[in-house]
């Protein structure tokens, strides 16, 4: 019998196959005592076994290039933590073995994290994958992952750690469907990197049987347990129409009318310029230079290697224009040479720009390197600021800027509610506007974007959200200046209509969609998109909202 189940589609297409449940979690060990005379000996077991799930994750990220390596040396450090293998070794030294006293020492080091605040809390999951990992490797037994399949099958899981969800072979998992998770959190940014079919948040996944057969709708949400023939019918022609639209749709990005709607890609480093270029990327929208720095959390990178690394971007989009954002450490990504290490809530401490204009130096040698690398280019070079609260905030960096004798357009993230509500006073100071909508709704709904309980409030179609962005957009369009969109809205097709609507200036997204949101601009006129905006802010919930705009833009 055919049901319905909905929960949160973060990743577009159609997925139909049978289900394969990820491997069960690492047992807990057992708590025995050792004799004091073995302690040495497991302490040094407990060492190389956090050196090994180090290196894998490293070797993983690498692999995988662009925004998961990123993310899986942010993994393999938290696996290094110094206190944390100090509280290891001081398990150990008192009677535990080396797996017990990683299962404890994580445990106490997860209570710490849980209790931080909403956007720390967010990591649990990444820090129990590596001490699963860590804990496996001590007991001999396999770790727990992607189950083994000869045929293409749907994978289900309570949530997808980084380091599975980064060397997923599309040619095996067809799609995945999470209970946790939410639409910007790691596992379903990186799912619209690899072009998989993804929905998460959605509550008893797991207790769909091994086998059954399901079909996934990436964009919807909609999972169809045991669909009928015509309901499957019915979504691969829907799949085969899409794909023919997006075969015939090229070029640059704009209303059917001919209004132009730049549509720029979000990358992580050099590794993701092939991809960007292949999918017709207008130019880089987001430049996340945070890669750079995550090699080595002690000290920041030399300005030679930055320059190295900025430069093959630039150099992959002549003519083009590029966004870098400068380094955004802090909160989630922390670093020992930079953030403070016992602040009570990272998220809203010292953290972006904070963090930079606290120290100069650091500031001064990417703005300096960005300026090298840039020279003899033809590139339009535009560097911006995360976490921008005021006009204060944008005039330091300006005169950062001016000072490193950058020559290229300053601009701002509007990540945080008062830099919406100010942004006419902000942009006295900057040349440009840059929406960050994953923060963005995340400081504004105090809603963290790595808890599931939450994701409703983390749905980009919430009117309270659009409703900023339309002021931040409404305040550049008087100052003749531009605003542009780099957060995960800009990746939802439908959703890009109506923030072209709200007067976005350009869209910049994870290169695989930017042929759906191609395709899908392309099929309405400006006034259709500015109706379709004007529906969904007169709502009072995303759903609606979403509902609201589709009918406009469908002509109902």
């Amino acid at each position: 019998m055919e049901t319905t189940l909905r929960g949160v589609g973060v990743s577009h297409g159609v997925a139909i196959g049978e289900v394969r449940h990820m491997g069960t979690a690492v047992l807990e060990p057992p708590a025995k005592q050792i004799p004091v005379q073995d302690a040495e000996r497991e302490q040094g077991r407990a060492r190389k076994a956090v050196e090994a799930v180090a290196a894998d994750l490293m070797a993983r990220g690498n692999l995988a290039g662009g925004e998961a390596q990123a993310v899986l040396e942010a993994q393999a450090m938290m696996a290094q933590d110094p206190e944390l293998m100090a509280d290891v070794e001081r398990r150990i030294a008192v009677g535990s073995t080396a797996e017990r006293g990683v299962y404890d020492a994580f445990a106490s080091y997860r209570a710490l994290l849980a209790n931080a605040g909403e956007y720390l809390a967010g990591r649990v999951a990444d820090l129990d994958d590596v001490r699963n990992r860590i804990v496996a490797r001590l007991l001999g037994v396999p770790m727990p992952g992607v189950p083994d399949s000869d045929e293409p099958y749907v994978l289900i899981a309570r949530d997808l750690a980084p380091a599975d969800t980064a060397l997923l072979d599309p040619t095996l998992v067809l799609g995945f469907v999470t209970e946790e998770g939410g639409p910007t959190s790691h596992s379903a940014i990186l799912a619209r990197a690899l072009g998989v079919p993804a929905v998460v948040a959605l509550p008893g996944a797991g207790e769909l049987a091994e086998g059954t057969l399901v079909a996934v709708d990436g964009s919807s949400g909609e999972i169809f347990v045991n669909p009928s023939a015509e309901k499957k019918a019915e979504l691969e022609a829907a799949a085969a129409a899409r794909k023919a639209a997006l075969a015939g749709s090229t070029g640059p990005g704009a209303t059917s009318d001919g209004h132009k709607v730049p549509l720029l890609v979000n990358i992580g480093g050099p590794a993701d310029v092939p991809a960007a270029v292949e999918a017709g990327a207008e130019g880089v929208g987001l430049f996340r230079t945070e890669f750079l720095f995550l090699d080595d959390s002690k000290n920041a990178p030399s300005e030679e290697k930055q320059v190295e690394a900025y430069r093959k971007v630039l150099e992959a989009f002549p003519e083009g224009r590029v966004v870098v954002r400068v380094l955004d450490a802090g909160a989630d990504k922390p670093l020992d040479f930079l953030t403070p290490a016992d602040e009570p809530n990272p998220a809203l401490g010292v953290r972006g720009l904070r963090s930079l204009l606290d120290h100069p130096d650091v500031l001064r040698t990417q703005l300096t390197a960005l300026s090298k690398a840039s020279e003899g280019l033809p590139v339009h070079l535009e560097v911006m600021a995360p976490m921008v609260a005021d006009r204060a905030d944008a005039k330091a960096f300006a005169d950062a800027c001016r000072a490193a004798g950058l020559q290229a357009k300053f601009g701002a993230m509007v990540e945080i509610p008062s830099a919406s509500l100010r942004a006419r006073s902000i942009l006295q100071e900057v040349e440009f506007l840059s929406l960050g909508t994953n923060d963005l709704a995340q400081y504004t709904f105090a809603a963290d974007r790595q808890v599931g309980a939450v994701s409703r409030l983390q749905d980009p179609w919430q009117p309270a959200l659009l409703d900023l962005v339309a002021m931040s957009a409404e305040a550049a369009r008087a100052e003749g200046k531009s605003c542009g969109v780099c957060g995960e809205a800009a990746s939802d097709p439908l959703l890009a209509c109506v923030l072209t609507g709200l007067g976005v200036t350009s869209l910049s997204m994870g290169a695989a969609s930017i042929p759906y949101v191609r395709a899908t601009l392309a099929k309405y006129t400006l006034a259709q998109c500015e109706r379709a905006a004007a529906a969904a802010r007169a709502c009072d919930s995303a759903e609606e909202a979403r509902t609201a705009a589709q009918a406009v833009l469908s002509g109902e």
